[in-house]
C-alpha cells in the first residue's frame, strides 16, 4: 500500500532532525521502468524504460504526488527542505508540479516558496538545460540513467552492462551542455549516480562545472582528499581534453595521468 501522509512526514522529519538544519533534498516518487512498486500496478508497456517513469508516473497519479508534497511541506522548519523531480524532459512538467506545489502550500497555509529542482537523466533534458533551468531552482545530473539513455544500452543487460561507462565522451558532452545551460540561469548543478563516486570522473566533473557530488558514504573521505590536491584550472584543462577523446577508456587514461 502507498505510504500515508503522516508516515511520510514522520520519516522525513527524522532525517531533517538528524541533519540539524542542513539542506534536505527529497526526490519525488521515482517508480516505473526498473523500479516497480507493488501498490502501483502499471499498464502493460512493451518498453518500460521509455514509458511511465519518474515524474511521468507522478503526473499520471497526481494523488500520490499530492500526498508526498503535503508530507514534505509539513516538515519543520519548512525552509530546510527542497523537492527534486526525476526524469524531467520538458519545462511543462516542471510547471505542472510547481502548480500542484503551490496548491498544496495554500492548503497547508505555508507561504514559504520551496525550491524545486530537477534530475537531468536524458539527452533531451541535457540539450534543453537552459530552458529547464529557467523553470527549476537547481539541477542534478543522474549519471546512471543519462549514460544508459545516451549509449542506448540497458544497464541491467548481462552482456552490455560492462560497456556502460559514464566517462564516454558523448555523456561528458551532455554533462557539459547541462552545466552551461544552468550557468546561464545562475543555477547550481550537482551530479549523482556512479560517476559522482568515481575518482577518475570527479576532476572532470568539477572541470565541467559540477558544484556538488552525491557520493556513496564509503568514498567520501577518498574523494575529499583527491579534491584537495586539485586546482580548478587543472580540472578545467582535463575536462576540455576529455571532451576530445574517442572513448571512455581514453578518458580514464587521461584522468589517471592527473590523479596519479
Amino acid at each position: 500500500t502507498p505510504p500515508e501522509e503522516a508516515y511520510q512526514t514522520e520519516q522525513y522529519q527524522i532525517i531533517a532532525d538528524v541533519l540539524s538544519g542542513k539542506t534536505l533534498v527529497i526526490r519525488t516518487l521515482d517508480a516505473g521502468g526498473d523500479k516497480p512498486i507493488r501498490y502501483l500496478p502499471m499498464p502493460h508497456e512493451d518498453n518500460p524504460a521509455l514509458g511511465l517513469r519518474g515524474v511521468r508516473t507522478s503526473l499520471w497519479r497526481p494523488d500520490l504526488l499530492r500526498t508526498q508534497l503535503r508530507a514534505v511541506l509539513s516538515v519543520n522548519p519548512p525552509q530546510q527542505c527542497r523537492v527534486m523531480l526525476p526524469m524531467i524532459t520538458s519545462a511543462a512538467e516542471i510547471r505542472a508540479v510547481r502548480g500542484l506545489l503551490a496548491e498544496v502550500s495554500l492548503e497547508l497555509g505555508r507561504e514559504a516558496r520551496m525550491p524545486l529542482g530537477i534530475m537531468v537523466e536524458t539527452p533531451a533534458a541535457a540539450l534543453i538545460a537552459d530552458s529547464l533551468a529557467a523553470e527549476a531552482d537547481f539541477l542534478s545530473i543522474g549519471s546512471n540513467d543519462l549514460t544508459q539513455y545516451t549509449l542506448a544500452m540497458d544497464r541491467g543487460h548481462p552482456q552490455l552492462a560492462v560497456q556502460l561507462d559514464g566517462l564516454h565522451p558523448a555523456v561528458l558532452r551532455l554533462i557539459a551542455a547541462t552545466a552551461e545551460g544552468a550557468r546561464g540561469c545562475n543555477r547550481r548543478v550537482s551530479v549523482c549516480g556512479g560517476l559522482a563516486s568515481d575518482p577518475f570522473a570527479v576532476p572532470i566533473l568539477i572541470g565541467l562545472g559540477a558544484l556538488g557530488l552525491s557520493a556513496v558514504p564509503s568514498m567520501i573521505p577518498e574523494l575529499k582528499a583527491l579534491i584537495r590536491r586539485l586546482s580548478t584550472e587543472t580540472c578545467r584543462t582535463l575536462a576540455r581534453r576529455a571532451l576530445e577523446q574517442e572513448s571512455a577508456a581514453a578518458v580514464r587514461a587521461l584522468s589517471a595521468q592527473v590523479i596519479g
